[in-house]
């Protein structure tokens, strides 16, 4: 058994001290202000302020541009338990991942410096922009435009579904530069906030995760340096691929906290509410339903964690296993917090409790990064080829 082949990964004592810490701040400053910045829809600022004085907000920005240098796994970690107390908080961590990814990736060395470091001190927020009205699932079919100009890339266009759009200082974007040369002739660039011919547009009103906005952002003329590309012109839209293979985990991370935050309601629940003279926890039939839950999130978050460990060795197997991750974590949350609400009975419908917030909150985990019907496709593609 002394095979590398059989150590998939290992939870080092760092890891499980760092989902101590995690679980402290988030119990203390996250699920007491959850609920209201559900109701209020609005970016919850001082939960930003608490994640950025932990070094929480960004953990796995390496420590050469000023990050905590943290692996794949303790970002996951991090993720997680911000998710078990409010979904959209976890966002925070998440997109400023999903953000940096490609630069870590693919970007010029100077690029890297003039913007990691600003992302690490959180100073500065950045988002991702890939998705197009009619360019969801199909990204390639994308029509945003950067077009070279001297010194300068003009891009135009517009990017709908913008994870904390209007609060984020950079944006990650993925624009035509070759129509003609279709995915190949689709390059990345970084935005900032400030930058012309840039703005933020319409905010969409969601069913979950209020507290992280989602506009559209718009691109008129907006010019931006040269030197703000990522990589080489044509390698934006393999590049935003490889970026999926990563972050796809961080979404597989929040669906098991969601999952794990409404198993523990639910745990807490039964053994208090009484029906036909006992608690209900001493029925059998919500003993499995508990026993199940508990099951199905206990094995998403071991295949979440294997994906981590895949994505910090460059495993080959990376695409199928992050693709797998998401689809199994996601599916889990929806039925978790589904059979939550069920245990609360008429309570777990109404706004007095968590989980009905939560099953809201799962929602979306099938859905962005890859509808959980684009995994499945994705799978089979790397089990055919």
């Amino acid at each position: 058994m002394n095979d590398p082949s059989f150590d998939v990964y290992r939870l080092t004592e760092e890891h499980d001290l760092l989902r101590q810490a995690v679980r402290q701040l988030a119990e203390d400053k996250i699920a007491p202000r959850a609920a209201e910045v559900d109701a209020t829809e609005e970016f919850p600022w001082d939960i930003y302020a608490a994640l950025r004085k932990a070094d929480l907000h960004a953990v796995h920005i390496p420590a050469e541009y000023g990050g905590a240098g943290a692996d794949a796994i303790a970002t996951c970690i991090v993720i997680e338990e911000v998710a078990r107390a409010c979904a959209a908080s976890s966002l925070i961590p998440a997109v400023n991942k999903l953000g940096t990814t490609p630069l870590l990736l693919a970007g010029s060395e100077e690029l890297k410096r003039q913007i990691l470091p600003r992302v690490a001190s959180g100073e500065a927020m950045i988002s991702y922009a890939l998705s197009e009205r009619e360019a969801g699932s199909d990204a390639a079919a994308m029509r945003t435009r950067a077009v070279r100009d001297g010194d300068s890339w003009v891009l135009n266009g517009t990017k709908c579904w913008i994870t904390n759009a209007g609060v984020s200082t950079y944006y990650t974007v993925m624009a035509v530069t070759d129509p003609t040369k279709g995915p190949k002739g689709i390059s990345a660039f970084v935005v900032h906030a400030d930058d012309p011919g840039f703005s933020v547009g319409t905010k969409e009103h969601k069913l979950g995760i209020k507290g992280s906005p989602t506009h559209e952002i718009h691109f008129e003329d907006c010019a931006i340096p040269a030197d703000r590309i990522i990589g080489e012109p044509g390698t934006g839209f393999t590049l935003a691929l490889r970026t999926l293979d990563h972050t796809r985990l961080t979404i597989g991370a929040q669906a098991v906290g969601i999952a794990a935050g409404a198993l523990d309601a639910a745990r807490a629940y039964v053994k208090e509410r009484q029906q036909f003279g006992r608690p209900v926890a001493e029925f059998q039939g919500v003993q499995f339903m508990l026993a199940d839950m508990a099951m199905h999130t206990e094995s998403a978050r071991q295949m979440v964690y294997v994906g981590a460990a895949k994505a910090e060795r460059g495993d080959p197997d990376l695409t199928f296993i992050s693709a797998a991750a998401k689809c199994l974590a996601s599916d889990v949350a929806m039925s978790v917090t589904t059979d939550a609400v069920q245990l609360f009975g008429g309570y777990g419908y109404t706004r007095d409790f968590p989980v009905e917030r939560m099953m809201r909150d799962a929602k979306i985990t099938q859905i962005y990064e890859g509808t959980n019907q684009i995994q499945r496709m994705v799978m089979a593609r790397q089990l055919l080829k």
